[in-house]
């Protein structure tokens, strides 16, 4: 099993510096390597428009600010720095999962968007994929705390992925449930703080409602709901739903990553486990279990 994080840097430098009627299908070519994301999805995917939607860096304006942006990051070692920390990180899983088996990963990690207030804003400038097992994407504006995290995003997603890779956690969009999310969400956060620390490493959208009880019951409400596409007010919270043009159900932005921190957390120092050790924890049960302490 390997992990390549693919050369994105020469890919988007190249393509900010092409005439704007080049830009989609050299876009179009970065992202090829990472298709097999959208293999559940019905019909054939437009890469560029689903980059586009998704808060990757525009193609016809803002040339500037990415490139900036662009050099920012290759200045702070990212591709680098992230690569060291998926090899270290899948090291740890291995050594805690014996016969773990997943597909080699293939890690694209793109500029977002500076003119999408949705991404800069309520997101802080990150957002990751790493549910589609061997496909991970991680969606990046360079504002110093994200660049400080760096290596706290890859991990994240990196236990996203091998969660649900093969012989792991099924997902099914139809009938995964937002306690199934959220728990995912929770127990990614603990290994990537049990690698660089609680300061760094929680999901920056979850922190400011760590605490917050009234935020943690609401969301408890919601844990038996099914189906994917109803899953972003309750673990992203009302901003992402409004911005997608779903129903908001009246919870802060990044609830479900505080509400998920705090089930696993009561887990784990129920069982005396660590986040590697339950990578394929049954969700149902951490729930069972922490609510039944509390």
């Amino acid at each position: 099993m390997s992990i390549t994080v693919l050369d994105t840097y020469s890919a988007m430098k190249r393509i900010l510096l092409a005439p704007v009627a080049d830009r989609a299908g050299l876009l179009r070519s970065m992202l090829e390597p990472i298709s097999g994301m959208y293999r559940h999805h019905p019909g054939e995917v437009d890469l560029v428009a689903v980059h586009l939607e998704t808060s990757g860096f525009p193609v016809d304006r803002d040339e500037e600010r990415c490139l900036d942006a662009l050099e920012t990051l290759a200045a702070a070692g990212a591709w680098e720095r992230m690569q060291r920390a998926f090899d270290g990180a899948l090291d740890v899983l291995l050594e805690a999962t014996p016969g773990l088996e997943a597909p080699d990963i293939t890690v694209l990690f793109v500029l977002g968007d500076p003119g999408d207030e949705h991404f800069m804003g309520p997101c802080q400038g990150v957002t990751g994929f790493g549910g589609i097992s061997g496909q991970i994407v991680i969606t990046f504006w360079p504002f110093p705390e994200n660049v400080e995290r760096l290596e706290v995003t890859a991990v994240h997603e990196l236990h996203h992925n091998l969660r649900f890779s093969p012989g792991g956690v099924v997902w099914d969009p139809m009938t995964v449930t937002v306690g199934e999310h959220i728990v995912s969400e929770g127990l990614a956060d603990a290994f990537a703080r049990r690698l660089y620390g609680d300061e760094l490493g929680h999901t920056r959208i979850g922190v400011p409602h760590l605490h917050d009880d009234e935020v943690f019951d609401k969301v408890l409400t919601g844990l038996d709901v099914t189906g994917m596409q109803n899953f972003t007010a309750w673990v992203h919270g009302d901003p992402s739903a409004e911005r997608f043009g779903l129903t908001p159900v009246g919870l802060p932005m990044g609830a479900g990553y505080a509400a998920g921190n705090r089930l696993v957390d009561a887990y784990l120092a129920a069982t005396g486990q660590t986040a590697e050790q339950v990578l394929h924890a049954d969700s149902s049960e951490i729930i069972t279990a922490t609510l039944r302490r509390g």
